[in-house]
């Protein structure tokens, strides 16, 4: 679904995705979504809450998912999203500690001479089956 970026009131999302207002409050009581607020306090939805809320209607309508069921699945989501965080971070910090290494002054000190290497990602050298699809 495309839209434009913004923030959306609970019942222009209710008829975006065909669900009654009830149905996000009971989401937010039960810690699926946190929309933000108004002074007023009126809630209003993300782009990000959308996407969130796409996740969990595809759960609990077509893979039939209860509540406790999603919430356990969106912390898993998240775990594994700040495990990709930090693996990217570390493999970051190896690339540029290596580049050090290899191009500093310390192969001018070495005994044996080393050759320069460039270090890649084995995403870049194997293909994901997103782009096979």
């Amino acid at each position: 679904m495309r839209r434009k970026k913004g923030l959306y009131t609970i019942g222009v999302v209710a008829r975006m995705y065909d669900i009654h207002p009830q149905t996000l409050r009971l989401y937010e009581r039960e810690g699926l979504l946190k929309p933000s607020r108004t002074e007023g306090n009126t809630r209003l939805y993300s782009d990000e809450d959308l996407e969130r809320l796409e996740f969990i209607l595809f759960l609990t309508r077509e893979l039939g998912v209860n509540l406790a069921g999603v919430d356990i699945i969106l912390n898993m989501k998240e775990q594994m999203e700040e495990l990709q965080r930090q693996i990217d971070q570390l493999i970051e910090f190896i690339q540029n500690e290596l580049s050090k290494i290899y191009e500093g002054e310390e192969l001018r000190k070495a005994i044996v001479s080393v050759p320069k290497r460039k270090v890649i990602k084995l995403e870049d050298i194997i293909p994901s089956k997103k782009s096979e699809a």
